[in-house]
């Protein structure tokens, strides 16, 4: 998918020094992704849940919290793509045995459910959840005008719904630790009104309100715990959405492991983008401050 198609709105300000977005994962002991050693050992030990996480950014950043150490909790509807995934980890000679397969469909309440109450059963409390499960565009070339409702009901109930869902779920086990962190991984369609991508730029856009709303809730209804709800836009790479990207999916690794690394009193309801922009949405004004 031409995501740099998408990008003629996105409002961006400044960048983060560090960002390593061409990391070559073989090399992962040398460069850390591109987060200083006290940072890499802040994950050491923490759990996070990873949706999506059988391919693309998802598969990557569940592998760059493998390699510093974090127990991986990964999620997507087939089984064969997240054991793939562990199975990636061990050819670079990242550790496993703290990664754990949870099979779920999260557009289904029910599932989500019982997923949380496997990730419950797995760790004591849960320190983040990355949100990244999504569909991508459909093949019409004017959607929002040819579109059935079906397909708009399914796109929006993956992207938006089940995030929200799963959210919500999962807030008590974080919350239960002091801390929760929730990445929602977006694009920049959110910000687009590209012909043709209409009801997925819509869906990103309402995610984006989403994680923004989630953000301000959870802070004013948890003021005792560090809150840190932020949304990555992904950027273009090579993945099932988008096949034809010589860029490697692991370019957001790097800062979505700066973000999920951020000790107590960092950002909340802020926008980044993967290359260390700092964006702003509606009311979220662009991150000021240094993430190191």
């Amino acid at each position: 998918m031409p995501l740099r198609r998408l990008s003629n709105n996105i409002r961006a300000h400044g960048a983060a020094r560090g960002v390593l977005e061409k990391a070559d994962p073989l090399k992962w002991k040398a460069h850390r992704f591109g987060l200083p050693g006290q940072r890499w050992e802040l994950l050491k030990g923490k759990s996070f849940w990873v949706t999506g996480a059988g391919t693309g950014y998802g598969r990557c950043i569940s592998t760059g919290l493998a390699a510093a150490g974090a127990k991986v909790f990964l999620t997507g509807r087939r089984r064969d793509k997240l054991f793939e995934s562990i199975r990636e980890m061990e050819s670079l000679s990242i550790p496993s045995m703290d990664c754990h397969v949870i099979e779920a469909d999260i557009t289904d309440e029910k599932g989500i459910k019982e997923a949380c109450q496997r990730v419950k059963g797995l760790c004591h409390f849960l320190t983040g959840l990355v949100n990244n499960a999504a569909l991508p565009p459909g093949p019409l070339s004017f959607p929002l005008l040819d579109e059935g409702l079906e397909r708009w009901e399914r796109l929006m109930r993956t992207n938006v719904t089940a995030q929200w869902l799963l959210t919500k779920e999962a807030m008590a086990h974080m919350i239960s630790g002091g801390e929760a962190k929730a990445l929602f991984i977006t694009s920049e369609a959110g910000w687009a009104s590209t012909a043709g991508f209409g009801p997925y730029n819509i869906s990103k856009a309402a995610l984006n309100s989403l994680a923004f709303s989630m953000a301000e809730e959870c802070a004013k209804r948890y003021p005792e715990a560090d809150i840190q709800i932020n949304s990555l836009v992904a950027g273009e790479a090579r993945t099932e959405m988008n096949r034809t990207s010589k860029e490697s999916p692991y370019s957001i690794v790097s800062m979505a492991l700066m973000l999920l690394s951020h000790p107590p009193g960092g950002p909340n309801g802020r926008f980044f983008h993967r290359d260390g922009r700092r964006l702003s949405f509606a009311y979220s004004r662009a991150h000021e401050k240094p993430l190191f």
